[in-house]
């Protein structure tokens, strides 16, 4: 019989999120009686632009006609879209050529790991979103587990003592960095200062920095960065992902982009950009035309300004989170609160508590779904991110709950 790929065995524990259903599920059918209210993952609840949506429902049944058809696309992705991407989100920091339409930033990690194989070493934030750890792990990049992290992984805690940007020089020469701003989970979002400190290091220690900017459109403070680009240097050393799931409402929909500079290059001096793009037209078919006549809609003047409105709305329910969470019951139990106003995330410490202690202890007394840092990284262990992600009602009751909290 063929051998399992080892990847898959030194995994040591379901992936978070599965993990955080099944306990709601659980909870739920020995309390039928519960209103669940989620504040744990991070899905989009609020319907799409009607504007955006009725550009893909045409595109749809244009595809009923002669003249509408559409058989395959460019694996890269349509060049209308590539050219517009390239043109509102970094105004002359790449060019069409070195952007690659996808169906989400999460698959376009997953891929990028190919382009690497298992002998690389990696280094991650910590904590960090789970898919560059399991993935690194299922790619032989990590081994088995050591109790302490996986082997093969640098985990560079970012906490509130070091402003949740990490110690550098903990990272060993030729490493792939994965880098998320705003960070999920913290919510954390890097300053051109912190993001020039990292892209000088890349280059000069042979790395190559694997940019997660899913959440780019959360930054309202004009002073921070939106694409590590805007930062000098960062083309000799950093592929940026990025996704519509969050601004456009596409969690469901399933559309992102990965930018890989012409300029990077392996230690050989052969092109990345070469290679990621034989991945995408080899382990990829091209995102859904239907789906990219979206993202086209979402570009243009009508499309920005419902995405702005969606993320807005986003916003100000973790003002709302936030704030309850400083109340004084919470107070009383010395939890602290971090809150940026520029991420979707609410990051909260319960000092001398365990994560998942505290999920259910919320779950229990609230009914409300949170998700356990621990489930990020070993730095996340004490801590609890709650989601802003959600209905406004749901989100008002949900904060009703939580004021009323005994910890």
């Amino acid at each position: 019989m063929i051998k399992r790929n080892t990847g898959f065995s030194n995994l040591t524990a379901g992936y978070l999120f599965p993990e955080v259903a099944r306990r709601r599920r659980e909870y739920a059918a020995s309390h039928p009686e519960a209103k669940i209210i989620s504040l744990g993952i991070g899905n989009t609840t609020e319907p799409l632009s009607k504007y955006i949506a009725d550009a893909m429902a045409e595109y749809a049944k244009n595809l009923a006609t002669p003249e509408g058809y559409s058989g395959y696309g460019d694996e890269q992705g349509n060049s209308a879209l590539r050219a517009r991407i390239a043109e509102v989100f970094y105004k002359g920091m790449a060019e069409p050529s070195e952007i690659f339409i996808s169906d989400g930033a999460k698959c376009d990690i997953a891929r990028i790991q190919t382009l690497f194989g298992s002998k690389v070493k990696v280094a991650v934030q910590d904590p960090a979103y789970p898919v560059y750890v399991d993935g690194s792990v299922v790619t032989g990049a990590a081994g088995k587990n050591n109790g302490k992290g996986y082997k093969g992984i640098t985990y560079l805690p970012c906490t509130p003592e070091n402003d949740f940007f990490p110690d550098l020089s903990k990272i060993k020469k030729n490493t792939l960095i994965y880098f998320c701003s705003p960070n999920n989970p913290t919510g954390a979002a890097a300053t051109k200062e912190q993001l020039k400190t990292l892209v000088d290091f890349a280059n000069k220690k042979g790395c190559i920095i694997i940019y997660d900017a899913a959440y780019f459109a959360f930054i309202r403070d004009p002073s921070l960065p939106k694409t590590i680009f805007e930062i000098p240097g960062a083309k000799t050393c950093a592929i940026e992902v990025n996704s519509f799931s969050k601004p456009a409402g596409f969690t469901g929909v399933r559309l992102g982009w990965s930018v890989v500079p012409n300029e990077l290059k392996f230690a050989d001096g052969s092109s990345v950009n070469r290679d990621w793009n034989r991945v995408m037209t080899t382990l990829f078919n091209g995102a859904s035309n239907i789906v990219q006549a979206g993202g086209i809609a979402c570009l243009d003047e009508h499309g920005l300004k419902d995405m702005t409105e969606q993320v807005d709305y986003y916003l100000e329910n973790g003002r709302l989170i936030s704030s309850v969470l400083k109340g004084e019951n919470f107070k009383k139990a010395g939890v602290e609160v971090y809150f940026t106003g520029n991420g979707p995330y609410v990051w909260a410490k319960f000092p001398g508590k365990k994560s998942w202690e505290v999920f259910d202890l919320i779950l229990d007394r609230c009914h409300v779904v949170t998700t356990p840092g621990s489930g990020f990284g070993p730095a996340g262990e004490s801590f609890i991110r709650f989601s802003s992600f959600g209905h406004r009602a749901d989100i008002e009751e949900a904060c009703s709950r939580l004021s009323k909290l005994d910890l």
